[in-house]
């Protein structure tokens, strides 16, 4: 228990008096640029399915590449 104990003590040094924490603004700047970063992954991810469309055959939307099949082929 004792172990425990001075693990929670040396933790809580660790954190107060050790670890350099951001400043707001930079923190505010991370956060803006995590976001963008996540619009732009979702809008890739957004696109491939769009034109790839879901490869089900029971499914409604087959994407561009399905549509191109089913009238050209």
């Amino acid at each position: 228990m004792a172990n425990v104990v001075e693990y929670v003590k040396d933790s809580y040094t660790e954190l107060v008096e050790r670890v350099t924490w951001p400043a707001p603004k930079q923190l505010q700047e991370a956060s803006i640029l995590v976001f963008i970063a996540s619009l732009l992954i979702a809008g890739v991810v957004f696109a491939m399915d769009w034109v790839f469309g879901v490869n089900n055959a029971d499914s409604i939307w087959q994407g561009v590449i399905g549509m191109i099949y089913t009238y050209v082929i």
